[in-house]
């Protein structure tokens, strides 16, 4: 009897509170140039594993070099520095941006510069990536920089999309614990913030803490909601099929600055960013693969992949025609010799 009752005190104990998972949503060291030249050294900002083409948005008027040259890659240089609409000045923009840095400890980090305005005024700067990472996306990036659909076509309820596994997406996800940045402070009393976006589109802004410190530091947000208790926890069933894993992608980090606080150069450095979570589904085998039965996920996320890669597909094509736009001082120059 006694031993009855200490089995069901264990089983009790067990299932009083959650064990959460603990993954990597990014990992800057994962997003540094990979592509090799001719002569051996990386290409500037070209990351193989996560190269995009966004060609086809541009239309038929393009050459293939030009549609070549609109692969964008979720590369460390190649993430954006977007500042308060107050602080875009000229010089404060050219003087914002990210690359990538040697740590003795981590080796490849993401480094950020920010120059914000020197007088006594509130700012903030957001640092995102290039393009809103997607979170489905099967095509394969290849070592001369092109990039190829998949051989076969992917089962999105069982296939890892290329932008899991700490390149900024992280798949059945349900409740948040905690959000986790690993970041270098330089005793900057600027506040951190990161962005994630969730499964319906919805973006989370959730406060980190200051950088008035120095050296690497975990700065942890905790998720006040969250409920360790499942007996307090609302229980309720969900439908397993055709409901598909919630996710949450990376949306970036926002740094503010307090109009008290001193303006100008700004530098900071970024490891990776971890959450802390419950699982949305529990994964285990059932008798038949409804999946594969019906296909509606497959028809439902390739739906949803489309429409994601039309908004930010345009935004990246609008960014290479007006790159092409910029005045070159070599062709002034050369305009000028043959005059």
């Amino acid at each position: 009897m006694k031993r009855s009752l200490f089995c069901i005190a264990i089983v009790f104990l067990a299932v009083a509170g959650v064990v959460a998972d603990e993954e990597v949503l990014i990992d800057f060291a994962n997003l540094v140039p990979n592509i090799l030249q001719s002569d051996g050294d990386p290409q500037s900002g070209q990351n193989q594993n996560t190269l995009m083409n966004f060609s086809h948005q541009a239309g038929t008027n393009y050459t293939a070099e030009q549609k070549q040259a609109m692969i964008t890659p979720l590369a460390v240089p190649q993430w954006l520095v977007q500042l308060a609409s107050s602080s875009k000045t000229v010089t404060n923009e050219q003087l914002s941006y990210t690359r990538v840095a040697n740590s003795k400890e981590f080796g490849n980090v993401m480094g950020v510069r920010v120059h914000f305005p020197v007088g006594p005024y509130n700012s903030w700067a957001l640092i995102k990536p290039p393009f809103d990472i997607p979170a489905y996306n099967f095509q394969v990036g290849n070592e001369d920089g092109t990039v190829t659909e998949p051989a076969e076509k992917p089962n999105f309820s069982a296939t890892k999309s290329r932008f899991e596994g700490g390149n900024g997406v992280l798949k059945n996800v349900g409740a948040i614990k905690k959000v986790q940045v690993r970041v270098y402070g330089l005793n900057f009393p600027h506040s951190l913030s990161a962005v994630y976006i969730d499964g319906n589109g919805k973006e989370h802004v959730v406060f980190m803490g200051y950088l008035n410190q120095e050296g690497w530091q975990e700065l942890t947000w905790n998720n006040p909601a969250y409920i360790q208790d499942v007996r307090l926890r609302a229980v309720r069933l969900y439908p397993l099929y055709p409901a598909y894993a919630p996710y949450i992608r990376f949306g970036g980090f926002l740094v503010q600055r307090d109009a008290a606080n001193e303006g100008g150069d700004f530098v900071t450095y970024f490891k990776d960013v971890k959450v802390i979570f419950d699982k949305a589904q529990l994964e285990g085998e059932r008798d038949i693969n409804d999946e594969d039965e019906w296909g509606i996920i497959n028809e439902r996320e390739t739906d949803r992949q489309q429409r994601e890669f039309k908004g930010f597909g345009r935004d990246s094509v609008l960014r290479y025609l007006e790159q092409q736009k910029i005045a070159r001082e070599s062709d002034f120059n050369n305009a000028g010799q043959t005059q």
